[in-house]
């Protein structure tokens, strides 16, 4: 299997993420449409070349257009979910409807869990689009790097090896870099789980602690994550690649990281509505905590940053009394 440089590509959602992916696919095919939900931002980007609300200093390149038509995915021969996770199902079920044929690939980029069913994303998509080939993609990789063609590598995951060959070969260019794995459990839940540790990354800066306290929670949340990824049916190995330590430390570490930047506002004194009224974004580990929070109580898994996390966002303690909590509980031997 291979992919043409004369066939088109399509991505599902017209945010930032979204369109920095939809610059790496224009590398390698005659068109690719971003569809998303604003008529204005289409006219932008098919008049301007622009998407000044999510990347504001990238010039897109001619072949990137946009529409808020499903039907436009009719004729694509790849799609990208690259949506807010609470998007996912519905997107689907979208697509679904418009009668796309079932040998199209398609590819999730969104990472989180789903509340309720704790579905990762590709098993929501696989529900509704049950024989369409499926894969995953992850990383470090922040968008408005990936758009400014600054060095970046991630992972795209799928059972089917030539399919993830060929989507391989679509997902690298000069200044990206992607690698294989046919873990397609552990990349998503790399994906979802480090954006609680970024919520906390934020708020141990927020309260004015230091890098040593930030190193520890990382290390400790490398070993949490690891634990309950392996329970949801990852493998040991990913957790210590691109869409594991990888993701978890750009984001806890990057002021791009929008998990970061709340976090950082809830350690300063801001409430969660404040932040997230402010931020104007999505970010993903907000919603993600309760998921992923259920998910380890559901396995019985030990995840106390998880846990301090979910009791600042929704139960109301205080950011300082949870970190103080973290590290006066009962000692242990370190163990991952």
């Amino acid at each position: 299997m291979q992919f043409e440089k004369s066939q088109n590509a399509v991505v599902l959602g017209a945010g930032s993420w979204g369109t920095a992916l939809a610059m790496v696919l224009a590398e390698h095919f005659n068109k690719v449409t971003l569809i998303g939900r604003s008529k204005d931002q289409c006219a932008e980007i098919n008049g301007l070349h622009t998407n000044a609300n999510y990347l504001p200093l990238v010039e897109l390149p001619a072949n990137i257009v946009c529409s808020v038509d499903y039907s436009d995915a009719l004729g694509a021969s790849l799609i990208l979910f690259v949506l807010p996770t609470s998007a996912t199902r519905e997107a689907a079920k979208e697509l679904s409807e418009t009668g796309i044929s079932n040998s199209i690939p398609i590819v999730s980029c969104s990472k989180g869990i789903e509340r309720g069913s704790g579905c990762r994303m590709s098993e929501i998509i696989r529900e509704l689009l049950p024989d369409n080939p499926i894969a995953v993609h992850s990383g470090p990789t922040h968008a408005e790097e990936v758009s400014a063609h600054l060095a970046s590598c991630a992972v795209v995951g799928s059972t089917d090896l030539q399919l993830v060959s060929a989507l391989q070969q679509v997902f690298t260019t000069s200044y990206f870099r992607t690698y294989t794995s046919d873990d397609v459990a552990g990349i998503e839940l790399g994906g979802a789980l480090k954006n609680v540790f970024a919520i906390a990354a934020g708020i141990i800066s927020g309260i004015g602690l230091g890098d040593n306290a930030i190193a520890a929670m990382v290390t400790r949340g490398l070993a949490e994550m690891t634990r309950l990824g392996i329970a949801l049916g990852g493998r040991q190995e990913t957790f210590t690649g691109l869409s594991g330590v990888g993701d978890l430390m750009v984001t806890c570490y990057s002021p791009h990281s929008r998990n970061n930047r709340v976090g950082k506002a809830l350690g300063s004194g801001e409430t969660l509505e404040e932040v997230t009224t402010r931020l104007g974004m999505v970010a993903e580990g907000v919603p993600n905590t309760q998921s992923i929070y259920e998910a380890a109580r559901k396995h019985g898994i030990d995840t106390p940053i998880i846990d301090a996390v979910y009791q600042v966002l929704y139960q109301g303690k205080p950011a300082q009394e949870a970190i103080e909590e973290l590290l006066t509980r009962d000692l242990k031997p370190e163990v991952c």
